[in-house]
């Protein structure tokens, strides 16, 4: 009998997979991703020493960070791919080695070094062996509270920006940014290797059921082809994540420009990702009550009434509630995506769709942090960067919207598909 028909066996039993060990891993991977995604933090909270040692242009830390995004997403599938073979415990613990790595190589040199050790060893080797990985592991482990799970783990993203920025900035006044790399590399490493080594280890049989029928290999989705929803989810991912990007990856700089200390710019950043964090927990809970693609929307919409805030406040104070509205606002998009999916299509095709989106949604995060920095060095203010964040923002709606639409028309007439003929 294989795992799968063993899922389907559980799913028609009402047998659930949830234990006290499902929120130990749940757990654990929200640690490993507060300390890994910690990372690439440092360049955002160092952005302008950065910047100016390499000769003004603000674009190339915040390239780096980007390709840190990019390296990510883009090494995702093949980790993925490699954490199905070899188990996930291994894949994590390459990731952790490779993040330290690439904080001791960025620290080394010039702008060269720097996009190497985020592009290719914090992004594509380190954070690419622990992010997507350890989206379908959880996601495994769950069945009737998936989104609440999945939102948990996913927190630690900013987590980690609620917890390093205020102690980056200490240690970048202190000892420069190049030492606080080498200090936050040990530490790294010295945290997540042990951890997943003890921790981790193969999912229950029957993982990957869900609570109601699962969808068919091969099946239409929402009355399209599964290929057209899955790149529609895709093109959805990249775009939602391009303005998601541009405040956190340049928050503290814009603070700088209007006249507001790197100090408090670092509170603020932890702030609305504080926010993220504390709301990302609720909107799981949301997904589970209404479903991903719905959850999607919603945050999407919240997300764009936050944007406007930035370009029509300057003031401290206004700043401080513009980014905690931020942050409530579109902490719950991602994790919602692994929901839709986990909806949509086959749980045995969820090692690939998943790690596929969060490709596309990691490369979102890539261009916005790359772009607003672009466009200040163009411009020479951030505004015209968050208009055209905004810009994008709206298009995400529009391509996410009918999907929704579809998803609600779908389930208004599954009652009358499965009623027997009388």
């Amino acid at each position: 009998m294989t795992a799968f028909t063993l899922a389907d066996t559980a799913v028609t039993r009402g047998i659930s997979v949830e234990s006290r060990a499902s929120w130990l891993i749940a757990l654990t991977a929200l640690g490993i991703y507060t300390v890994s995604f910690g990372a690439p933090g440092i360049t955002v909270v160092a952005l302008k020493p950065i910047a100016a040692e390499f000769g003004g242009p603000r674009s190339i830390p915040a390239l780096a960070f980007s390709l840190a995004w990019l390296g990510s997403a883009v090494g995702g599938i093949a980790m993925g791919w490699a954490a199905e073979r070899i188990g996930v415990r291994w894949v994590v613990m390459f990731g952790s080695l490779m993040i330290g790595l690439g904080l001791l190589v960025s620290s080394q040199g010039g702008s060269t070094t720097l996009y190497l050790g985020h592009g290719l060893l914090i992004g594509l080797l380190g954070n690419a062996g622990i992010n997507a990985p350890l989206y379908v592991y959880v996601s495994r482990w769950f069945d009737r509270r998936r989104g609440l799970a999945v939102s948990v783990i996913s927190s630690g993203q900013y987590m980690a920006g609620t917890l390093w920025p205020v102690f980056f900035e200490r240690g970048i006044a202190t000892l420069g940014w190049r030492h606080t790399m080498l200090i936050y590399a040990a530490f790294e490493i010295a945290v997540i290797l042990p951890v997943a080594a003890l921790v981790f280890r193969a999912p229950p049989d029957g993982a990957g059921g869900t609570a109601t029928a699962a969808p068919m290999r091969g099946a239409a989705v929402l009355g399209l082809r599964p290929r057209t929803v899955q790149g529609l989810l895709c093109l959805a991912g990249f775009l939602c994540c391009v303005p998601m990007a541009m405040p956190q990856g340049h928050l503290v700089a814009f603070c700088s420009d209007v006249g507001i200390s790197p100090a408090h710019g670092a509170a603020m950043l932890s702030l609305l990702l504080g926010c993220a964090f504390c709301s990302r927990v609720a909107w799981g809970a949301v997904a589970d009550r209404i479903g991903g693609l719905r959850t999607v929307l919603a945050g999407s919409v919240c997300m764009f009434t936050a944007m406007i805030g930035f370009l029509l406040t300057q003031d401290e104070a206004g700043l401080f509630t513009v980014a905690a509205v931020f942050g409530l606002g579109f902490s719950g998009i991602i994790p919602a995506y692994v929901v839709a999916i986990r909806e949509l299509f086959p749980a045995a095709e969820a090692s690939w769709r998943i790690p596929t989106l969060l490709l596309f949604s990691g490369s979102g995060m890539a261009a916005g942090g790359w772009l607003a920095g672009a466009i200040y060095d163009y411009a020479g203010f951030y505004a015209a960067a968050f208009a055209t964040g905004m810009a994008v923002n709206a298009a995400h709606i529009v391509v996410i919207g009918p999907l929704v639409l579809r998803r609600g028309l779908a389930l208004a007439l599954e009652p009358c598909r499965t009623e027997p003929e009388r």
